[in-house]
């Protein structure tokens, strides 16, 4: 008698590597609306009168609901009680709503007054709260999406090229990472300061259409198996008690804090890093995000390379102390005050790349080797919530150590915007152009006036506590508008805006220079910070090799099981 034997769709290497292109493009996203803010700090201050203690504040508030409300760990009850394809479905949907508000926030103009006052925290302004709370939501989403891809190809991989689809997993969302670097400041200078959110609303909206279609595929992988609706044995299901096996386990939390720490010298560094590269090594706005988005077009290749790599030889543990080591050169040199040429800095991000593909492409696949799979949901989210106390307070850091160490570069940004503003107000109105070609015109000139300081000069600037702001302000605006006046504009309205926008800057930039006002942000104290979490990091990669020669979990064993 002959039996029938059943054979798994993941057998298939097209079904398992469709599933996870399709699974992958759901986070695609992601990444990139990141990412999609941090690329245009230069425009937040110098057009919407943030400062970097605002942006510090936004960046940190990804994390505000899966720290404080717990959100990853329910998203990973979620994941083990509901299976993937519930909480990727829901999380996709989220991201796109906390995305949405963001856009709200960013294309809505407050008056300059409008403040409200949190207990604890003090006065926000309204603009950067409701950015921020569409920032958090997001959050909410991404975390759990990312739970949720992880565990999907631990079950397409399981047995097979487990750290090379990972490795494919993060190298097409930081696809994501890449474009945000690269296209997002650009993208504002030519368009508006919305459209990289607007471009991310439509990212979105396709990462749910893909998720749907790996949910299709998903529930043939059950069919194939004669499973229905992911059920599991009795014996596979998730339960509280089996959250004490995980917290009490010692190379958890040595993978755990590794994770946060080496996470934390990485993104939060992405999010300063086209400024970093305006205000320090000079480089032109509209070029700036190209060098720090080859971090991310490194890694896309690396990772599966070195995923690839542990698959067939091991040696996880020590490709993490390996990659954690690379981050201290990088950070270590980027730190170096006078070392301040393009190519230097250039040269560390592609070293930095390296890195980030060493430490990820081992991290993610030794975790199973270190927590059952029934488990692995949650066990995922304590790590993704670990990372976010590091998400959270880092650049929260960050931002107020900038605004700590640099007083007068975010005041002098305000004198400049309100000169420029009122000038082209006065002027432009008598002319009949609208508050939306006014606004545009002002966000231009004010942009151009401040970045062509930035890059092409170099004076010793004077504290702001030496200026007086009013006179300066003065000069602006009766430069800007006696020029005007004097060009005696008229006919092509397109024209008439390039014009003004072109005297705007002209006026502006002359008397910066003048005065010698400071907008330079200097990052040294920044950088030592991203250099004690790299040391950190080493620290623990090490006692994580420790601990696993003790328990002999196989972290420096091939994955591929023959």
């Amino acid at each position: 008698m002959t039996e029938k034997i059943k054979k798994s769709l993941r057998d298939s290497a097209k079904a398992r590597w469709t599933a996870l292109v399709l699974a992958s493009l759901a986070i695609f996203g992601a990444y990139y609306f990141n990412y999609a803010l941090s690329s245009i700090k230069p425009m937040l201050e110098s057009i919407l009168g943030w400062d970097s203690g605002d942006f510090g504040t936004y960046t940190s508030s990804y994390a505000w609901f899966n720290v404080f409300l717990f959100m990853l760990i329910i998203s990973g009850f979620i994941l083990d009680k509901l299976g993937v394809r519930k909480t990727g479905l829901g999380a996709t949907i989220i991201m796109f709503l906390g995305t949405a508000l963001n856009y709200f926030a960013i294309e809505h103009h407050f008056a300059e007054n409008s403040v409200v006052y949190i207990p604890l925290i003090g006065e926000m302004k309204m603009q950067v709260l409701l950015s921020s709370l569409g920032f958090a939501i997001f959050g909410v989403g991404t975390e759990a999406i990312g739970i949720t891809i992880s565990k999907a190809v631990v079950r397409w991989f399981k047995g097979k090229e487990m750290a090379l689809a990972m490795g494919m997993q993060m190298s097409i969302a930081r696809l994501g990472t890449m474009l945000a670097l690269m296209i997002s400041l650009p993208m504002a200078k030519n368009f508006s300061v919305t459209a990289p959110i607007l471009f991310a609303l439509i990212v979105m909206l396709i990462g749910v259409a893909s998720f749907i279609a790996f949910s299709l595929l998903d529930i043939k992988l059950d069919k194939s198996e004669g499973v229905e609706e992911e059920e599991k044995s009795p014996e596979d299901e998730f339960k509280l008690s089996d959250i004490k096996y995980i917290i009490s386990n010692l190379g958890f939390w040595y993978i755990a804090i590794l994770c946060v720490l080496f996470y934390s010298a990485v993104f939060p560094f992405l999010f300063y890093a086209t400024d970093l590269m305006i205000n320090k090594y000079n480089v032109d706005p509209y070029l700036a995000g190209t060098i720090p988005g080859l971090l991310p077009l490194g890694t896309m290749f690396l990772t599966p390379l070195f995923g690839g790599i542990y698959d067939k030889y091991g040696k996880g543990a020590t490709i993490m102390i390996i990659g954690s080591m690379i981050l201290i050169l990088v950070h270590g040199v980027l730190a170096i005050p006078t070392l301040n040429v393009w190519w230097v800095a250039t040269v560390m991000v592609i070293v930095l790349g390296i890195g980030f593909s060493l430490v990820p492409s081992a991290m993610w696949p030794s975790v199973p080797k270190i927590i059952p799979e029934k488990q692995l949901g949650t066990a995922y989210a304590v790590i993704f919530w670990i990372q976010n106390i590091g998400l959270l307070f880092i650049p929260l850091i960050l931002g107020n150590v900038l605004n700590a160490t640099n007083p007068d570069v975010s005041p002098n940004k305000i004198v400049v915007k309100t000169a420029i503003e009122k000038a082209f107000t006065e002027t432009l109105t008598e002319k009949g152009f609208t508050v939306k070609e006014i606004n545009k015109a002002i966000e231009k000139a004010t942009g151009s006036a401040v970045d062509s300081v930035v890059q092409y000069t170099n004076y010793v600037p004077v504290s702001i506590e030496e200026i007086d702001t009013k006179k300066v302000e003065s000069e602006i605006y009766n430069g800007i508008v006696s020029k005007i006046q004097n060009a005696g504009l008229s006919g092509d309205k397109k024209e008439m805006l390039r014009e003004v926008i072109k005297i705007g800057e002209q006026e502006a930039y002359n008397v910066i220079v003048k005065e010698r006002l400071n907008l330079r942000y200097d990052y040294f104290y920044d950088m030592l910070i991203f250099l004690g979490l790299s040391l950190a990091s080493l620290l623990f990669a090490f006692l994580l090799k420790i601990e696993d020669k003790k328990k002999g979990y196989g972290l420096e064993l091939p994955n591929i099981q023959k």
